[in-house]
């Protein structure tokens, strides 16, 4: 088999922990069938749903609750999800139903295998919230933003698309903005201190990000597609 363009590792770490609860188990076999991305051949999102006025894609929804939050303030955009942890679709997807979503679609895997499957300059927003920091140095090869991750981001943004990445690691937000602030295709939006510092105003909180696991308050980076990049 061809290895993939950003290698075998993997950027995250188990892919189930407890056992799931009977309901969140039913809703696996019945509901997840129906919102599941077909990843055998490159998507048709007009055809997911042709009444959207965008598509956004969350990069490790985690429980879920962002996600769910963003479909239902925002009916008429189409919310992509790509999550390998296995309870946390099963979350999810106790939220999409308990709050009668039809404009949310999944991946259940690894986020790289949705981000080759999309067509170029086919989303509007992208949310990469508290991704697995990878701290121990050693480990920094199996972190998400790597540059061939960061190309794929790039290729699948609008112009004037944005990405929103969030952590609560101080190295991890270093090794990010170094990263993102040297490619091209991306634009850093923040013009003061707080434009990091502060959650932006359509944030929705997490309970990861409420257990305060990282080193630091968290940092939220906001990065726009530029017009004009190759």
């Amino acid at each position: 088999m061809p290895q993939q363009p950003y290698g075998p590792l993997r950027s995250f770490g188990r892919i189930k922990a407890r056992p799931i609860k009977a309901r969140q188990a039913s809703l696996l076999d019945t509901l997840l069938p129906d919102l599941a991305l077909d990843l055998s051949r490159p998507l048709d999102l007009r055809a997911l749903r042709p009444d959207a006025v965008e598509v956004w894609l969350e990069i490790g929804f985690g429980g879920g609750e962002h996600l769910a939050a963003q479909a239902a303030r925002r009916p008429d955009v189409l919310l992509l999800g790509a999550e390998p942890f296995l309870n946390g679709v099963a979350s999810a997807l106790r939220h999409i139903e308990a709050q009668s979503l039809t404009n949310v679609r999944l991946h259940l895997g690894d986020a790289r295998d949705l981000l080759a499957a999309l067509p170029p300059a086919c989303l509007d927003r992208l949310f990469i919230l508290f991704p697995d920091p990878w701290p121990k140095l050693r480990h920094h090869k199996r972190r998400l933003i790597q540059a061939g991750t960061i190309a794929e981001l790039a290729r699948v943004l609008k112009p004037r698309g944005r990405l929103r990445f969030a952590t609560d690691w101080a190295d991890y937000a270093d090794w990010t903005l170094e990263r993102l602030t040297r490619t091209a295709a991306l634009g850093w939006t923040a013009q003061r201190a707080d434009d990091w510092r502060l959650a932006p105003g359509d944030h929705v909180a997490t309970r990861y990000e409420a257990k305060k696991l990282g080193d630091i308050a968290p940092v939220y980076l906001e990065f726009e597609r530029t017009e004009l990049a190759a």
